[in-house]
């Protein structure tokens, strides 16, 4: 029989505008294991550029791989990676997509990742103060490359924000951090940042790993462009040793 929470805690965890007694917000929490649940995505920044790469896992085999994206281009300069609910991380890159245009149309000038990142993440925070209201299910790594240099932030459920060099989200992200912890270097190149994101999602996929699943994206820092690689391209690493 499962053990039954104390009464003082029940329904607590049944509505995002209530604290419990030891001040949570359990449903923050369960987006946050939602997350867990997700695919898993990697980002790093390299001396020359920002990486992303993805786990775009399929549960059918019938599902056409072209038509799962995990990796999305929110503005020339900036791209951004989701894990968890698919549904809900839509939604958030649209929104990112258009606050980026709308400061261009404002300032006439392109939105900085920081200032991208703040007002995905006010959104976001705005789903924990309301009744009839979810936490969005879903974590975003947001990078590019903008004046203040390469940025990369992973955002939470909660919208709360970290600036990270390397970081992964999604399952198994606590043993792929580990893995970045240890063999992450700032002076590496986007190339061997990709041979590196690779060798990580390698080790955690195991022997399900194969190119159908893969998704990687560049931002490089002399062109300031998104960009993401084709098949042949993620095949032609996959072959390098």
């Amino acid at each position: 029989m499962p053990q039954q929470l104390p009464s003082e805690l029940l329904g607590y965890d049944r509505a995002i505008t209530v604290f419990s007694p030891d001040g949570r917000l359990l449903q923050v929490e369960y987006a946050r294991k939602t997350v867990s649940q997700g695919t898993t995505v990697i980002g790093l920044v390299c001396k020359d550029g920002v990486v992303f790469v993805a786990d775009k896992r399929t549960v059918y085999k019938l599902i056409v791989p072209e038509t799962v994206e995990k990796i999305f281009q929110l503005d020339e300069h900036i791209g951004g990676a989701i894990s968890g609910l698919t549904s809900d991380g839509r939604v958030l890159i649209e929104r990112a997509q258009k606050e980026a245009q709308k400061y261009k149309l404002t300032y006439d000038e392109k939105i900085d990742v920081p200032t991208l990142t703040r007002e995905i993440c006010n959104y976001k925070q705005l789903y924990t103060q309301f009744g009839g209201a979810r936490p969005f299910g879903v974590s975003l790594l947001i990078g590019g490359v903008d004046d203040t240099g390469k940025r990369l932030f992973f955002t939470e459920p909660s919208g709360t924000f970290f600036e990270y060099k390397a970081v992964a989200i999604g399952e198994g992200a606590e043993a792929v951090n580990k893995f970045l912890e240890d063999n992450y270097n700032e002076n590496m190149t986007c190339e061997e940042g990709i041979k590196l994101g690779l060798k990580a999602l390698k080790k955690f996929v195991g022997q399900k790993f194969n190119i159908r699943r893969v998704e990687i994206a560049i931002i490089p820092e002399k062109t300031k462009k998104f960009r993401k690689l084709t098949r042949k391209e993620i095949e032609k690493y996959l072959k390098k040793k």
